[in-house]
């Protein structure tokens, strides 16, 4: 059995606790919190120990899954782990993952230990297919759809302006701009032609929606750039209606093939989740399994998606996956 260990226990944590259950050769042997561990109450019996107790665990632990966020936890979590355990991690801030990746890959290498970083759905699965289609159509263009989706991000971002008690925002790709890549036009499209946000905002009472929906559409970096409807709503609506976290999108490669370039091809990979931290944890549960197998091997050092084959994140044997997948 593979002995895995969570370090964060918010919705990510939650969901690699109900993936380990589901897997037949792992068990969960520890959860890691920087609350008081007496008020943390997971669903299965495992044990919950303070954070600054995980280094006396090493030899009872085989993989950490790392739950923690990409602004402040992970960058300082993942190394300072990666110092006595194999470690996972979804790290997602795309432009800082080389920056990651050699702060990980240093302490693994030190102390023989293996990382496998940026692991989920984009970047992850979404990674893997970008390649993969660049690899097989050169002569093509990449396109990467988000949503219909709950943006937990954009979602905080709106919390935090004066007045606002909740809101969910969603990420909805705009049809046409699917239809023509479906169709392999391999148009050039612009940051508003990809996508639009829909916000639902409950107002403090007594709060100026006007003023509130004003700096919501104007805000950089997360809403100017697109075409935004802001509504407002009742916190029993939100409730009722937006309660869930579900997520997705698409990745496309069109390109074409033929001396003059004459057959035209398009490959998509599609996701739609009811539970966006549900399906990243399952994604990280698998990887975890390479982790382990690579260590066994004699493995060190840090680790992306590119780096793994398939075989290693299955449970089936190479011999079975070839009679019965291959």
């Amino acid at each position: 059995m593979i002995r895995i260990a969570i370090a964060g226990y918010g919705n990510l944590g939650r969901g690699v606790e109900s993936a380990v259950s589901k897997c037949e050769d792992m068990e969960l042997v520890a959860l890691f919190t920087r609350r008081a561990p007496e008020t943390v109450k997971p669903v299965t019996e495992v044990p919950v120990y303070s954070m600054d107790k995980a280094c006396e665990m090493a030899d009872k632990i085989d993989v950490m899954i790392l739950c923690g966020g990409s602004a402040k936890d992970l960058p300082e979590q993942t190394p300072a782990m990666a110092k006595y355990f194999n470690v996972v991690d979804s790290f997602d801030t795309h432009a800082k993952i080389p920056e990651h990746f050699a702060s990980v890959d240093a302490v693994c290498k030190e102390n023989g230990t293996v990382g496998i970083i940026s692991i989920g759905w984009d970047p992850g699965l979404f990674s893997l297919n970008r390649m993969l289609g660049q690899a097989i159509l050169p002569c093509g263009n990449d396109y990467t759809f988000w949503g219909k989706g709950v943006s937990q991000g954009h979602s905080d971002a709106i919390r935090r302006i004066a007045g606002v008690k909740d809101a969910r925002q969603y990420t909805i790709p705009v049809p046409e701009a699917l239809e023509s890549v479906r169709n392999g036009e391999n148009p050039e499209l612009t940051t508003r032609q990809k996508h639009t946000r829909e916000c639902f905002v409950v107002a403090e009472e007594g709060a100026d929606l006007k003023a509130i929906e004003e700096q919501i559409v104007t805000m950089p970096n997360y809403f100017a750039d697109y075409d935004t409807t802001v509504h407002f709503i009742s916190e029993e609506e939100l409730m009722r209606d937006h309660k869930g976290i579900p997520h997705g999108g698409m990745v496309f490669r069109t390109g074409t093939t033929g001396f003059n370039n004459e057959n035209k091809h398009v490959i998509e990979f599609k996701l739609t989740l009811d539970s966006n931290p549900e399906f990243t944890s399952s994604v990280l549960v698998a990887y975890a399994r390479a982790a382990y197998r690579l260590a066994k091997e004699g493995n060190s050092g840090c680790k992306t998606i590119f780096d793994i084959a398939p075989a290693y994140i299955h449970p089936a044997s190479p011999e079975e996956l070839r009679k019965n997948l291959l």
